[in-house]
């Protein structure tokens, strides 16, 4: 039996194959742990939602030329991050960091 892990990486290149995206390289982990800050620091149902915002984001700006694959997946991560710990701390009461 397969685990998680191996799940998921098959379930990715399928995903990838799918829609003619072999080259692009997709970092599991961390838009899983986008989904878990979505989650958690504003409801579970923000993470399917930030997660395709994010990958949507992140399509725009590589497709435009703004920036490379990778760079644009990194900064579109970095600003759901950023912008769900700012929605929880607000939520909380507090400044974000």
């Amino acid at each position: 039996m397969k685990s998680q892990d191996e799940t998921l990486e098959e379930w990715c290149r399928s995903l990838l194959q799918a829609y003619e995206l072999e080259d692009v390289q997709v970092d599991v982990n961390a838009i899983l742990a986008l989904a878990g800050v979505a989650a958690h620091s504003v409801v579970r149902p923000a993470a399917p939602l930030t997660t395709f915002i994010a990958g949507y984001a992140a399509g725009l700006a590589s497709g435009s030329g703004q920036a490379t694959n990778a760079a644009s997946m990194e900064s579109a991560l970095a600003v759901a991050r950023t912008l769900a710990a700012d929605y929880d701390a607000e939520a909380a009461g507090t400044p974000g960091e």
